[in-house]
């Protein structure tokens, strides 16, 4: 409480009502450190993953808040004025976006005069603060209307504009519909029955078959755009590729069976590149060096890869083109380490491990961005002898390590893939890590919690394809919504074999962002 002694009520009652609220609070926030204690400090078995910690976090805010209230209320109850949290010199001051619009509302002094003497009231400034608002999401009906042109003078024929071509022709959605059906499921992670349910809400029953049926129809028109990305991305000079598990029904028995998506991400940013970022996920029934080698064909560039054995492949000579660099990720090899017990008490070398590799990442993150030269320079001069003496002593401690140690693996795993790990110190255009593709495969663990599985392998080919254009306007700060109403609503009218490469997300441009801007600077400058 921060009320000072000779701020207190006299009152009994009320000094009752402001201790009931303290404990209140306390007791609640005591249950949620010990609920995060446990989480972090508990046995493994116990602990959660980060998408449920963050959770956790979020209902440990609410509980907070909640608990801020209920003392501000006690407070109010027996006449103190509540104290307000002050911010921070150092706060920032939260801000919202200029592109919204804006609605004032304007608060006028009850009174029309002056309270002290009666004379008229003059406005001298304006306190005035912003609150983030919604409109909630509102359907409605286009109607398109073909009118029937005839000719009173020879009455011979009628004259009619063709029907606009639609994703779902005859059908009930609009592509802004479509595009929101699809950001919804593969950005947001709702299933199509909760939309359905959501669409109720507001009057409009469609059930979720109906939905499913007009998604696999926007994939179908999505799916050349796809492929015309991959061929893209194979052209590329380096892709990091990765694979993760994805459960797939498996017809006529009732059980899933194990597929994976795989992808591949195209990702200069940090080397200075120009090329716009991409993604492409595909599914394949299986993990094996065959469905690599279908993944990526006969492409020989600069792999960044985890140390899979399947990716091993693309390294040898003799194949068509020459063989593909292999560059593995670090990040893997700290996990090892951490996993060993790195950063405990009972772990010294996996601790001494873990803070020379963190002396590379911090030279990486000095130099991210920077041209490929630039990195290359700092890296002979900086990170090698770090790669190097950490090599000598990796070797010196396995020669005196019992089989079997967790630290050992770990030790064993980094001086194996040696050869892969060091190329970054060679090349500036290569990563520390394989973090790219990491973190693009959190969007489909997130699917893959809220939708168990797929309901056949065309169905995770869907996901797959979808996901792709919508995690790479994501990378590029596109709006999913606005790119795909957009271009479902072009791609229907282009005829087969006409070039689609506007359509991509890296090439794509809002005209009608463009028309929105045009048709507020009209008005602003009427008014």
């Amino acid at each position: 409480m921060s009320e000072g002694v000779e701020e207190l009520p006299d009152d009994v009652e009320a000094l009752k009502a402001m201790i009931i609220a303290e404990r209140l609070r306390s007791a609640r926030l005591q249950h949620l450190l010990d609920v995060l204690n446990r989480m972090h400090f508990g046995k493994r078995s116990e602990k959660i993953d980060s998408g449920q910690l963050a959770l956790a976090l979020e209902d440990r805010d609410v509980s907070m808040a909640e608990a801020e209230l209920l003392v501000e209320q006690g407070e109010e109850a027996t006449g103190i004025a509540p104290a307000r949290r002050k911010r921070a010199a150092d706060e920032p001051r939260a801000s919202l976006p200029a592109h919204l619009p804006r609605h004032e509302i304007e608060i006028a002094p009850e009174a029309g005069c002056c309270a002290s003497c009666g004379g008229a009231l003059h406005r001298i400034s304006d306190d005035r603060s912003e609150r983030l608002d919604i409109i909630p999401a509102q359907y409605r009906v286009i109607v398109t209307v073909r009118p029937k042109m005839a000719c009173r003078s020879c009455g011979d024929g009628v004259a009619q504009a063709k029907a606009p071509a639609h994703v779902v022709p005859g059908g009930l959605p609009s592509e802004a519909l479509l595009a929101d059906i699809l950001v919804k499921k593969y950005a947001d992670h709702l299933p199509l029955y909760r939309q359905a349910q959501m669409m109720a809400r507001q009057g409009v029953t469609i059930d979720r078959a109906t939905l499913a049926g007009w998604v696999g129809r926007a994939a179908g028109y999505l799916k050349p755009i796809v492929d015309r990305q991959k061929a893209e991305l194979l052209k590329s000079d380096r892709l990091f590729v990765d694979e993760t598990t994805a459960q797939v029904l498996a017809p006529g028995s009732g059980k899933t069976k194990t597929g994976y998506l795989w992808a591949m991400v195209r990702d200069d940013r940090a080397s200075g590149g120009v090329d716009p970022p991409a993604i492409i996920y595909s599914y394949m029934p299986g993990r094996g060096g065959m469905w690599a080698e279908k993944l990526l064909g006969d492409y020989h560039g600069i792999l960044q890869v985890d140390g899979y054995e399947a990716y091993g492949q693309f390294g040898k000579a003799g194949r068509p083109g020459g063989p593909s660099v292999l560059a593995y990720c670090w990040a893997h090899v700290r996990r090892g380490f951490f996993d060993a017990g790195g950063k405990g008490d009972g772990a010294p070398i996996a601790t001494e491990a873990l803070h020379r590799i963190a002396l590379l990442y911090d030279i990486e993150r000095e130099i991210n961005g920077h041209m490929p030269e630039e990195r290359l320079a700092v890296r002979q001069a900086r990170s090698r002898p770090v790669v190097d003496e950490l090599h000598g002593w990796l070797d010196a401690k396995r020669r005196r390590m019992f089989s079997g140690s967790p630290t050992l693996k770990a030790i064993n795993y980094a001086l194996t893939h040696w050869a892969g790990l060091v190329r970054f110190l060679d090349d500036g255009r290569i990563d520390i890590d394989n973090n790219p593709v990491e973190r693009s495969m959190r969007p489909i663990a997130l699917q893959r919690k809220n939708a168990l599985f797929a309901g056949h392998e065309l169905g995770a080919e869907n996901w797959a394809a979808i996901a792709s254009l919508v995690e790479t306007c994501k990378l590029g700060a596109i709006n999913p919504a606005a790119y795909l109403a957009d271009v479902l609503a072009r791609i229907v009218t282009r005829r087969d074999g006409e070039p689609i490469d506007d359509l991509l997300p890296g090439n794509w441009v809002d005209t009608k962002a463009a028309e929105m801007t045009f048709e507020t600077s009209v008005i602003a400058t009427a008014a």
